[in-house]
């Protein structure tokens, strides 16, 4: 079986894992962070709109 990688934004991670979870033929969803201009930002960073991330999981 060959295995296949998504990167999707759409809002807020946490929403879109849950729903990627319950999806038959995921085997994983790890939530991060793409874009941006800051190493490392925490999660106030990004959701304060200071760092240009966007919210994923892939």
């Amino acid at each position: 079986m060959t295995t296949e990688l998504a990167t999707l934004g759409g809002g807020c991670f946490w929403c879109l894992e849950a729903v990627f979870e319950q999806l038959r033929g995921v085997e994983r969803v790890v939530s991060g962070y793409a874009g941006g201009v800051v190493d490392h930002p925490t999660y106030e960073q990004v959701c304060g709109g200071r760092t240009g991330h966007a919210e994923v999981v892939q």
